[in-house]
């Protein structure tokens, strides 16, 4: 068997002219059809990376992604999938640009990026919360007890102890390429993976409760390096059915940036 054929299947398929298909390995764990949104959520940071790179080729001064926002708009069903991009505030210091995925010709998400320019601030650098044990220091465990889906099942879970209702600290990385067809930037593998924080450090059982995120939001203070993703997160459900994912971002380095989800908490249909 050859190494192409051995290889993981990505989550993504190209298919030209910004139109993607979806494998089973980016299924989603709430019901059946469903797309899982990390790797949606990848897929838009690519989109963003690419249009960028060929608005800025030859440039010399890079602009960093600062912020990444994401909100679904509805259900993300595992079909085809058409992502647009667009620049909404050119800029030589900031810039601010947007993409909106299609499924069946509705937009179901739209991802918004903020971009900076990289300037030496490393004298006044601090701040920053202090590292997670190292991911091969860390107990292997399994992601997809409480979950269906076929993305769930596709990543390297590691937890670095102290687990309770709400409550974790872990690592993630996938040997599953984002896109098939395209080269991919690191940094949308790696945000490609950060919307599992919601099942990361669960306060009820799946089974018994549900609560889907309607967005997720990033903040880096420094650009990731590396395939891990280390999670340091509390879940907080609300009396009214609103909740929060919070989540101190890592990578192997130390302490990158903070996510958040809003969750919408109901209990499980009977």
């Amino acid at each position: 068997m050859s190494a192409d054929a051995a290889a993981p299947a990505p989550y993504f398929v190209a298919l030209g002219e910004g139109r993607y298909r979806p494998t089973e390995q980016a299924s989603g764990a709430w019901q059946p059809g469903e797309m899982h949104f990390a790797p949606l959520g990848g897929l838009l940071t690519h989109a963003i990376e690419r249009h960028r790179m060929e608005r800025h080729a030859g440039e010399a001064a890079p602009l960093l992604l600062a912020r990444m926002g994401f909100d679904i708009l509805g259900f993300l069903a595992l079909e085809e999938t058409s992502v647009r991009v667009e620049t909404r505030r050119p800029g030589r210091t900031i810039e601010l640009t947007e993409a909106t995925a299609s499924i069946a010709g509705r937009d179901v998400a739209v991802a918004r990026a903020w971009h900076s320019v990289a300037v030496e601030t490393a004298r006044v650098e601090g701040g920053a919360a202090a590292p997670l044990p190292a991911p091969q220091n860390s107990q292997r465990a399994e992601f997809g007890t409480d979950w269906g889906g076929g993305y769930v099942h596709s990543v390297d879970f590691r937890e670095c102890g102290g687990r309770a209702p709400g409550r974790n600290r872990a690592w993630q990385r996938t040997e599953h390429a984002l896109v098939e067809g395209e080269p991919v930037a690191p940094i949308a593998r790696w945000i490609g993976l950060i919307d599992g924080a919601n099942g990361v450090a669960v306060r009820e059982q799946p089974g018994e409760w549900m609560f889907p995120n309607l967005d997720l939001t990033i903040h880096l203070h420094r650009q990731p390096v590396g395939e891990w993703v280390g999670f340091d997160t509390t879940v907080t459900f609300g009396p009214t059915g609103q909740g929060i994912t919070a989540t101190a971002l890592h990578d192997e380095r130390g302490h990158v940036g903070h996510a958040a989800q809003t969750l919408t908490v109901r209990p499980a249909p009977r």
